[in-house]
């Protein structure tokens, strides 16, 4: 149960940080366009892929990644939805296969984004 709760978090960190990131300023959290909630309901799906890696990603994990993307406009909603994924990550391990799985997420939804996918990234410098 304990390992299904690190990998669902580092789904998200991830997924999100890879899939929202790349549309446009500072969260104010009561007006949020994606809750962490929603975050992790709409990464679910990607779990198993982050993890364990396959030849296709899930249409389910493709679904929220587009969702959470299409959602997350503003530089603040993106700088929210990387906030609030690095923050429930905090002291959960992964390896370099999690995040070599996660970083190729959104390409393979067919979601371009042009930066580098890392569990340290910056998130006031998301725009």
């Amino acid at each position: 149960m304990a390992t299904n709760n690190v990998a669902m978090r580092m789904a998200c960190c991830v997924v999100v940080c890879a899939a929202v990131l790349s549309a446009t300023t500072t969260v104010r959290k009561a007006e949020a366009a994606v809750s962490c909630g929603q975050l992790t309901n709409e990464l679910m799906p990607c779990l198993s892929y982050i993890m364990y890696g396959g030849t296709t990603v899930p249409e389910g994990c493709c679904n929220g990644v587009r969702t959470i993307f299409n959602t997350a406009r503003t530089t603040a909603d993106r700088q929210g939805v990387c906030n609030c994924i690095k923050s429930s990550i905090v002291g959960i391990p992964y390896s370099n296969f999690n995040i070599v799985n996660a970083a190729a997420v959104p390409k393979k939804c067919g979601i371009n984004i042009d930066y580098q996918i890392s569990p340290n990234i910056d998130c006031s410098r998301v725009q």
